[in-house]
């Protein structure tokens, strides 16, 4: 007899971020309590205590899906590297899979050119030392309007560019359905993405209309913009993908707002959205 087929909400993953400034003890226990995933941040992992942090996702039962993150290569020091390393340490004591990346933006003194060189280079070192740890480094294409500041990869087709030189289990990407959506390449992006065996991690947040002033923290929950969230669910589901799918919303709005009741709201959203 097969299996039971999953429902998406078994596969719910709550990104800390979505509710920010919520205590990350309390967020864990609401996971634990639902069954859900978490997406674990270096910043409220370290005011915790890392040790500590690992111990509360693992007396729980809580599964981490991801840590965020990493990244930021066009930064040309070695400091940098160094930083990254130690993220990937943090990611292997808490058990997450994955460690997504933001590539960093264009250096004062550099180009779009240089600056993706920097990522290729950042990557070459990294990906072995990542592989060692048993976590995978997921490029996380942001949209081009990020390019210049916070992330000059754009594309599921550049972060894939980026990670064909190093094993599938040391570098994959992310699929983010608000940084991708606009891209008319997406769904061969997809495709490509599956088929080389490097969708490390899939989340979900709406692009809203009109945008917020503060763009970064514009995102929207589901359900509330204009993408076309099902038609990913399904896209990715039938690339054979049967992971976590990790709600992640920057939204001042929703950051204002106790996060016991935005967690609410945000399994909601999904459970209404990819039913």
């Amino acid at each position: 007899m097969s299996a039971p087929e999953r429902s998406p909400l078994d596969r719910f993953s709550f990104n800390h971020a979505t509710a920010k400034f919520w205590d990350q003890r309390e967020a864990v226990e609401a996971c634990a309590r639902t069954g859900s995933g978490i997406g674990l941040w270096r910043e409220p992992v370290q005011e915790m205590g890392l040790e500590a942090s690992a111990k509360l996702v693992k007396d729980a039962g809580v599964t981490v899906t991801s840590l965020c993150r990493g990244g930021f290569f066009t930064d040309p020091t070695r400091a940098a590297i160094e930083e990254n390393k130690k993220a990937i340490d943090e990611a292997a004591v808490l058990g997450a899979p994955t460690l997504v990346l933001v590539s960093g933006g264009i250096p004062e003194d550099g180009t779009i050119d240089t600056a993706r060189e920097g990522v290729e280079e950042a990557l070459a070192e990294l990906a072995p030392y990542a592989g060692e740890r048993g976590v995978t480094l997921a490029i996380e294409p942001l949209h081009p309007m990020f390019a210049s500041d916070r992330c000059v990869v754009a594309t599921i087709g550049e972060a894939l560019d980026l990670a064909a030189p190093h094993p599938a289990e040391q570098v994959g990407v992310v699929v983010d359905t608000y940084h991708i959506w606009w891209d008319p390449q997406v769904w061969q992006g997809i495709a490509r993405a599956a088929a080389e065996g490097r969708i490390a991690s899939f989340q979900l947040a709406d692009w809203i209309t009109p945008l917020p002033a503060g763009v970064l923290t514009g995102r929207g929950q589901l359900g509330d913009g204009c993408i076309d969230l099902k038609r990913y669910q399904e896209t990715v589901d039938a690339t054979g993908f049967d992971g976590p799918i990790e709600v992640e919303l920057f939204n001042d709005a929703l950051w204002a707002r106790p996060g016991a009741e935005v967690f609410e709201e945000t399994r909601a959203a999904f459970r209404r959205v990819l039913a």
